[in-house]
């Protein structure tokens, strides 16, 4: 008769998600030099620009420059989209997450296209970001990002982006 193990401890399981997500995010050199930032609650990311400087595009206003925003709203995309295919995998066993130093991630996704709809100025403070992702094939995603400021409700920008999906191993 062999042993039933019980479920793992919380803290276990959410030390072992957080440590994954950041390998993701640590794996791109270009989320570090933007200063991106990701907040995991449960499977669900929102993506954190704390302000810089650097990130003004007019300083008259100022406002943030609008590639800054572009680029932040695409890496919340690429990076949500990839959550959720680390996560399917991760959470079914197909992905050993046992030594997050040595663990193969997939590939990230690649962009097809990339619309921005710029709504008002970025004020020179924080920026967060949401992705939602409206279709996932084996070859094709389609994401919706909305991006805000002080309040989530007074977006300052959103995008939708079409994705070709890395190959799962077999």
């Amino acid at each position: 008769m062999s042993k039933r193990r019980g479920p793992e401890p919380v803290q276990v399981v959410k030390q072992r998600r957080d440590s994954v997500l950041r390998a993701l995010v640590d794996g791109v050199p270009y989320i570090q030099f933007m200063g991106i930032g990701f907040e995991r609650r449960g499977d669900e990311l929102t993506g954190i620009l704390p302000f810089k400087e650097d990130l003004i595009g007019n300083p008259l206003l100022p406002a943030l420059h609008g590639g800054a925003t572009s680029a932040f709203l695409e890496v919340t995309a690429i990076i949500t989209l990839s959550w959720s295919y680390i996560w399917e995998d991760m959470e079914n066993g197909v992905l050993d997450v046992s030594d997050v130093g040595n663990v193969d991630l997939p590939r990230l996704p690649k962009t097809i296209d990339f619309t921005v709809d710029y709504l008002r100025s970025g004020l020179p403070r924080d920026a967060y970001a949401r992705a939602r992702i409206n279709r996932s094939g084996r070859r094709y995603a389609s994401v919706h990002v909305e991006g805000w400021q002080d309040n989530r409700e007074r977006m300052f920008a959103q995008a939708t982006g079409h994705f070709l999906m890395p190959q799962r191993k077999a």
